[in-house]
């Protein structure tokens, strides 16, 4: 398709959509890092303990079994979605926010990005799917996929990022969850501590969320974990954020490219996926409304997966 397109039209004519680079809340992630010195120093490999990249949803296909049968949840969510907003959390500050810029820095990310692990990744597919319409009675398709990626840079090697996405799941959300390395806290003896934690929801109105260790009220030093969040809707309700492909279709009338897909990043995300497509893992049965298969709660360990108020 790339080079059927390229035979006719240069790169700057051609705006690859993936609409959830048009969400309010995605763009807020540039804003949020690269605007406040409170956070850009500690968005590193010393101060970030993991990264998490999670939406489950609660429908089913809905319809759609004869796209899920071609394409999969991983096709279909991995390759595009969570892993365009991987990039612009692992990016590196890009001189100007412009399309050059930005997209440069995200395709550096994706160059640094391993080559999925299919020991890493677990495929499931919920109860009931194989009654959809259009789908195979023995269908072996995933609509669930969970996995462990890691970005080979300086700022990020060693740091998992653990992504997860499904249908027919036990809530719907956007969210990205990084947690921080916890400081030594030997000298506040019998107080039950975590890590902080930064929580960006990607719904259509932005929202934050923090958690610090604080003081426990009282004759004694002992701790408790402190969360506070902070919803644009609430704060800015006169404020309606366009919706994401009214967003980007504006751009393409403004002729703007910045939050649209370059063709190296999509080649080389697929080479990123191409293990994985090469060795699927077998899709796990698991019950609708549930968090996914049991080895799937078992890939980011002992924290397990982190969704605020759940």
């Amino acid at each position: 398709m790339d080079a059927g397109l390229k035979a006719v039209l240069a790169e700057e004519q051609i705006f690859r959509i993936d609409h959830y680079l048009g969400k309010e809340a995605v763009q807020n992630i540039l804003a949020m890092r690269f605007a406040n010195g409170l956070i850009e120093p500690a968005w590193n490999r010393t101060s970030v303990e993991s990264v998490q990249i999670d939406v489950p949803e609660r429908g089913t296909v809905e319809g759609r079994g004869k796209f899920y049968e071609s394409a999969g949840c991983f096709r279909d969510m991995i390759a595009t979605h969570l892993c365009q907003v991987l990039g612009f959390i692992a990016m590196e500050p890009p001189i100007h926010l412009d399309a050059a810029s930005l997209r440069n820095e995200k395709a550096k990310v994706f160059s640094a990005l391993q080559p999925f692990d299919p020991q890493r990744v677990v495929f499931g597919q919920y109860d009931g799917y194989r009654s959809e319409r259009g789908v195979a009675q023995r269908s072996e398709v995933e609509t669930f996929v969970a996995l462990e990626a890691f970005v080979d840079t300086e700022r990020w090697q060693g740091v998992p990022f653990y992504l997860r996405t499904g249908k027919a799941m036990a809530d719907t959300r956007r969210t990205v969850t990084v947690t921080l390395r916890t400081p030594p806290m030997g000298r506040f003896v019998g107080s039950t501590y975590g890590p902080n934690r930064l929580t960006l929801e990607l719904s259509d109105s932005p929202a934050f969320g923090v958690s610090l260790m604080i003081k426990r009220p009282g004759p004694t030093l002992t701790l408790e974990e402190l969360r506070f969040s902070l919803d644009l809707a609430d704060e800015q309700p006169e404020h309606t954020p366009q919706e994401a492909y009214e967003r980007l279709l504006l751009d393409v009338m403004r002729g703007d490219q910045t939050l649209f897909t370059r063709a190296d990043e999509v080649d080389r995300l697929w080479q990123v996926c191409q293990p994985v497509l090469d060795a699927a893992p077998p899709a796990l049965i698991y019950p609708q409304g549930s968090w996914g298969p049991e080895p799937a709660l078992q890939l980011p360990g002992p924290r397990g997966w982190q969704l605020p108020n759940e």
